[in-house]
């Protein structure tokens, strides 16, 4: 499929991954799925090998950052052109895939995002987490210069240019809002395109009431150190350059 990788991060989902590597390969025939398996205490590896996945075990626990990146650096090393990335816990719906594919390919963005909200039928899944995606579509909307509908999906796919970036610099903790970040720091652009959320059917997210706040503060933190790095390369957010004397 024009040397595409899809890359599953999984951690202690072995009750879930074995369906998750099913599913892609239902909805993307002949598709390598690669499985990273952020050193797991449970059996991921072996349910991820069993249903057909290659599996990318991690020496060391590195987090959700630290998993997408080595999976990343590994399919840029390898020559890949284009990786979709799909969490291991069932919740993003394969068939979707084709349609994120045909946006890297034809859209000339270097992100293409799988979003619940674009289209406004969307649900969130928690008062708490719904309210931090609202704070940073507000955040982030007039450093992107555009609008974000869910800055928090992690169903994403970026093509080859946004893999160089990605393989060699990734936030390592709640990663996907920084990416944005990131992706305009180097003016690269991204489209959103409609995708189904599913139930989570096993184990339980790791974003609790309490982490939630953790989460935002963070996450605030790497965004604002980001656009830090746009000031002192004598830029702005939106890519336009700081004349002396002005702000």
């Amino acid at each position: 499929m024009e040397s595409l990788l899809i890359i599953v991060p999984a951690y202690n989902e072995e009750a879930a991954v074995g369906d998750v590597v099913r599913t892609i390969h239902a909805a993307m025939p002949g598709t390598p799925v690669l499985v990273i398996d952020d050193c797991s205490a449970d059996a991921t590896q072996a349910v991820a090998r069993e249903a057909g996945a290659r599996v990318l075990p991690l020496p060391h626990h590195l987090g959700l950052g630290g998993c997408v990146q080595a999976g990343y650096k590994l399919a840029f090393e390898l020559g890949y052109q284009y990786v979709i990335r799909v969490d291991g816990d069932g919740q993003h719906d394969a068939r979707d895939i084709p349609r994120v594919f045909e946006a890297l390919r034809t859209s000339g963005c270097e992100m293409a995002i799988g979003s619940r909200f674009v289209n406004g039928k969307g649900s969130h899944s928690g008062a708490v987490r719904g309210l931090g995606i609202r704070f940073f579509r507000m955040v982030l909307r007039p450093i992107l210069g555009q609008r974000v509908h869910d800055p928090t999906s992690g169903f994403v796919g970026v093509n080859r240019n946004a893999l160089q970036v990605f393989s060699k610099s990734f936030p390592l903790e709640y990663p996907e809002i920084e990416a944005l970040v990131v992706l305009q720091r180097k003016r690269f652009r991204f489209v959103e395109i409609p995708c189904r959320m599913r139930p989570r059917t096993t184990g339980r997210s790791s974003i609790t009431a309490v982490r939630s706040i953790y989460y935002i503060v963070h996450v605030l933190l790497g965004v604002f150190v980001n656009v830090l790095k746009f000031d002192q390369r004598g830029r702005r957010p939106d890519g336009r350059s700081i004349k002396p004397g002005k702000s």
